[in-house]
């Protein structure tokens, strides 16, 4: 796990130093356990945008771990809260499905504009290459050529085919074409990016629907992975789209830009939500930034160490 939880760290420095300076701030000067301070630690924990629920849940366990305690102690509650998440965030990461019967393994891409779809893509395209896999990529968000575009250059400095539709042509029309032009060329992954213009929200959910419906038509089966891509710097505005892309057959979470926010708890919100795993995280601009979600790590990353008694 060494570099990968050394990055995934250092793109939680915002949230782990928030918590760290809020908990010692609170302990301090504390000689006993008081209201007050359950209610100032379930605080914080709000603003780091773990959720209401999980937020007051979490409080209840660092409750109970408070009866083996002397007195209040920051490196307790540091010990109690990383085991509280790990817990809720469960034991093992969850990889991505690509061991199908047929080839392609075909990933679909969802999520609104602006949250770092297109940059997950050309990062997960350029990291399954890096694994002697062959990808096509198959650029379905029609509506935003800029967004074709993009996805055109990523293909470009990756190395990988990608497949394009006039403006404003059928994306679902687009996703078949991508899929046939993976199929002839052997390819291991299809990505197909997709729409994201949440304002016409029962539209986007329609042809979101076709695409699938349409790529399952041509290859039984699939999308074998419907990945959610979610702006962890938008904290509780990242739960909102989660629910409102829920119905959509999605089977795993990618939190891209995790790196620079104060609101990392927002991991926790989504994964009670929707109990769907995170499979992917952002944590940098470098392609090699799309790290698995390692569940102990994050709980490791988003909690200060203890530190060892002098």
């Amino acid at each position: 796990m060494g570099r990968g939880l050394g990055r995934l760290k250092e793109g939680l420095t915002r949230t782990r130093d928030q918590l760290s300076d809020g908990i010692r701030g609170i302990v301090k000067g504390r000689s006993s356990f008081d209201e007050d301070m359950w209610e100032e630690l379930e605080e914080l924990l709000l603003r780091a945008d773990v959720g209401a629920v999980t937020a007051e849940e979490i409080v209840e366990d660092l409750r109970k771990a408070a009866g083996r305690w002397k007195k209040p102690e920051a490196e307790e509650v540091f010990a109690a809260l990383r085991e509280a998440i790990a817990s809720r965030l469960g034991s093992e990461s969850a990889g991505l499905n690509l061991d199908v019967a047929e080839k392609p393994a075909v990933i679909m891409v969802i999520g609104v504009n602006g949250v770092g779809k297109t940059t997950t893509i050309a990062k997960l395209a350029s990291r399954l290459k890096a694994q002697g896999l062959q990808v096509t990529l198959a650029a379905a968000d029609t509506y935003r050529m800029a967004a074709v575009e993009q996805l055109a250059e990523w293909a470009d400095r990756v190395g990988v085919p990608v497949v394009r539709g006039k403006e404003g042509a059928d994306a679902a029309a687009v996703a078949f074409d991508g899929l046939e032009s993976g199929i002839a060329r052997g390819a291991d992954v299809v990505i197909v990016d997709t729409a994201g213009r949440l304002h016409t929200k029962s539209h986007l959910m329609d042809e979101l629907a076709k695409v699938r419906r349409v790529l399952e038509k041509r290859l039984p089966g699939c999308p074998h992975e419907t990945l959610l891509v979610l702006d962890a710097t938008t904290g509780q505005n990242a739960l909102q789209q989660a629910r409102v892309f829920g119905e959509q057959g999605v089977t795993g979470l990618v939190l891209a830009k995790l790196d620079g926010t104060a609101r990392g708890g927002v991991v926790l919100a989504i994964r009670r939500e929707l109990d769907v795993p995170v499979k992917l995280v952002g944590v940098g601009e470098k392609m090699e930034d799309l790290q698995d979600f390692d569940p102990v790590g994050f709980a490791q990353a988003l909690v200060p160490e203890p530190e060892p008694a002098p």
